[in-house]
């Protein structure tokens, strides 16, 4: 995305967009971590320590969408977290970055169970 202004110009990059995104999810309740779109994504995120891997973010004529592919705790309600997260990347997003979020889609590619042993 880039505006003008009378001073020059500003150029914010989807990569910025999955980073703001990539933090959110992080500080999720019921988030273990994200996940690669198929098993190719994740190897290669893993390989390569790619922070915004389980983040697709797209901008169109200043409206931005992102996709998220996390893995949830076993136990907790996929549903409401999945809503928290939506609720809570939207927020971020459009309060550092002042651009409209049309949608946060979550998709869950896996449940984990932590050790409780830890």
């Amino acid at each position: 995305m880039t505006t003008e202004t009378t001073i020059g110009r500003i150029e914010i990059s989807p990569m910025a967009v999955a980073t703001i995104a990539a933090n959110s999810v992080r500080q999720a309740y019921g988030i273990v971590g994200l996940a690669g779109k198929n098993a190719a994504d994740q190897l290669l995120g893993q390989l390569a320590g790619d922070v915004h891997r389980g983040v697709d973010v797209r901008i169109h004529n200043e409206v931005v969408t992102i996709d998220l592919y996390v893995i949830i705790e076993y136990g907790t309600r996929i549903v409401s977290v999945a809503h928290s997260v939506q609720n809570l990347v939207k927020f971020n997003v459009e309060r550092v970055l002042g651009l409209p979020v049309a949608s946060v889609n979550v998709h869950v590619q896996g449940l984990r169970v932590s050790n409780s042993d830890a």
